[in-house]
Order: structure tokens, then sequence, then C-alpha cells
């Protein structure tokens, strides 16, 4: 009976040290971005230098053609988090009181309404009983101009026409003068060096206008499933400081930036270029208090214009993963 007590005794020992010499598994995660817009640059550079790897975090990513399909597809538990989800949204689905969380700000409405140079449009109090092209409904970017003509220009949704496309395609139909205006990206803009454009105004600015605030409009997010957040805690603040890595190596590391563009984007190296060279004022990883406060005045304004619906509480936001992200270098 000794005999059998020591052996169990043996071989309980042996687990034990087995358990503790046997590598922790890395925490797995689902991450999913837009590649036709402005995510695709964040999204190249974590995917090849693999940022949220270097964190200890099992990545799967998934590509999506739509600017709202990533918000479909956490909603609907295909992924874990979105990196740049369309804040308009996010807000939605977060007032309607899906078990959705937004984690970061991740990306400035960093636009443009431009026009022909030989347009007749002079102002953007000219755009009445236009086409303007803009991404589509639901996205931040639909949200933040109706709101722009509303409430600086005095334009209700029905009073110009609102013609979808992601930026490629709005800048063809610019050209091809299916639109009249288009609200685009610098990063599109210098994209099309062979054609004359003329800046109505800066969504930046516009946004100044209407809020009378230097609030900067928040054009995606960082999108979280709460049950992740809930299981997963520390994978959740290891996404924000790889979020937080990617965004300072890109703001340093131009030539890698070009790099991982045209190897996971298939882009030319010359539109990588103009891409990285903007990548300072296009991206942004945070969400301090004045985020969650610009973040509740564009859901408000949304909602002054019909984009989103119901009351946004402050359960929709959850910083704590970026506040614990501070402490580690």
């Amino acid at each position: 009976m000794r005999t059998s007590h020591r052996f169990i005794h043996w071989m309980g020992a042996l687990a034990l040290l087995a358990l503790a010499s046997t590598p922790a598994h890395a925490q797995k995660v689902r991450v999913g971005y837009w590649t036709s817009g402005v995510s695709l640059g964040f999204g190249a550079v974590l995917e090849a230098q693999k940022f949220f790897e270097k964190e200890g975090l099992e990545v799967e990513y998934v590509h999506f053609p739509d600017v709202n399909a990533p918000t479909k597809a956490i909603a609907g538990n295909a992924i874990d988090f979105a990196l740049g989800a369309s804040a308009g949204g996010a807000l939605s689905v977060t007032a309607d009181g899906l078990p959705l969380k937004i984690m970061l700000a991740t990306q400035i409405a960093e636009l443009s309404f431009v026009v022909l140079e030989d347009s007749p449009i002079k102002t953007m109090a000219d755009l009445r009983g236009k086409k303007i092209g803009m991404s589509p409904a639901g996205s931040a970017t639909s949200g933040i101009t109706a709101a722009i003509l509303d409430g600086n220009h005095g334009m209700k949704p029905g009073t110009y026409e609102a013609v979808p496309g992601n930026e490629p395609r709005l800048a063809q139909f610019l050209v091809q003068k299916d639109v009249d205006v288009a609200a685009i990206r610098s990063v599109t803009i210098a994209q099309m060096p062979g054609v004359k454009l003329r800046t109505l105004a800066s969504a930046e600015t516009e946004w100044k206008t209407l809020t009378k605030s230097d609030a900067k409009p928040v054009l995606g997010v960082g999108l979280v499933r709460k049950d992740f957040l809930d299981k997963n805690p520390e994978a959740a603040v290891k996404l924000v400081v790889g979020m937080r890595k990617a965004y300072e190596f890109g703001k340093v590391n131009k030539p890698a930036v070009v790099e991982a563009l045209v190897k996971y984007a298939n882009m030319p190296e010359a539109n990588a270029k103009d891409y990285a060279n903007l990548w300072d004022g296009i991206y942004m990883v945070s969400m301090e208090p004045a985020d969650i406060a610009t973040l509740k005045r564009e859901f408000e304004i949304f909602k002054s214009v019909g984009a989103v619906k119901g009351t946004l509480p402050d359960s929709a936001f959850a910083p704590e993963p970026y506040q614990k992200s501070k402490a580690i270098k």
C-alpha cells in the first residue's frame, strides 16, 4: 500500500513538473479589417510585422471588401476584433444593445470634398441638388458628410443625391463626371496625379465649425466582442499594445510601410509611398476621455440627421484595455 501511495505521489509530481515546463498556448483571436479603405495600410503593417503575434497572440486575419462588413461579421461572431470598423456602424450597433464594445479610436476622418478643376461648383453651398460621391450608407464618412451638409449648410438628405462607392470607385465617378463632388481621402487624391482637382473644404475644418471645438472627427474604431473581452481581458490589452506599437512603427519606418502595402495589398510602389507619407494624419490609437467624448458627440450629430437611432450608453465603451496598455512597453 505504501508503494502504491509513493507511486501516485511520484506520478503527480511528474505531472505538475510537465505542466510547469509546457509553454503557455498563445491566445487565439480573429481580427478583421476592410481591405478597400483606410484600414488597409494599418492591417498590412500588422500582418507584415506580426505585432500581435509578438505580444503572444495567435491571430487569424479575416479580410473584407466592404466598409460595413467587419461590423456585420463581429456582430455575427465571425471575428473577435475589428481594427477599423466604421465609427457610424459601431455607434449604431452598440446603441442597439448588441454585445459589442468600442475599445479604441483608430482612424481620423481625413477627408476632402473635391471637384474637377473646371467645375462650376465653387463652395459647399453650391452642392444643393448635386450628386455627391461618398462611402455607402452606414459608414462614418456618409454620416459625417450628412451632418456637415445639414449642420453647416442647411442641406437635409434628399436635397442632394448621395452616390455610394469605395474610394477608387468614387475617384472614377468623379473623373467620368458621374458625380459632381467626391468626399475622398488625401491618399486617394495623391494617387490621382494626372487629374486636376480643386478642394472645396476639408472634413476636419467643417467638423470644427459644426462642433465649435478642435476635436477631429473619428472615422474608424477598434470594435471588440463583449464575450471575448470578458473571457480574455489580457488578450484585449495585448491587442491594444500591438496596435500602439504598429502605429509608432509606421510613423518612423515609412519604407517598411511601403513594403507591407506592396506585399499584402498588391499596391504599386508609388501609391504605397503616398499612403505611407500620410500615415501620421490618417491613423490614431487612443481611448482617452476626450476620444469617448468625441464619439458621443458624433453619435448625437449622426442621430440628428437620421444616421443612427436610440441612446448610446456609457457601457458602449471599453477604455480599460487601452489604459492598462500604457504600462506595457
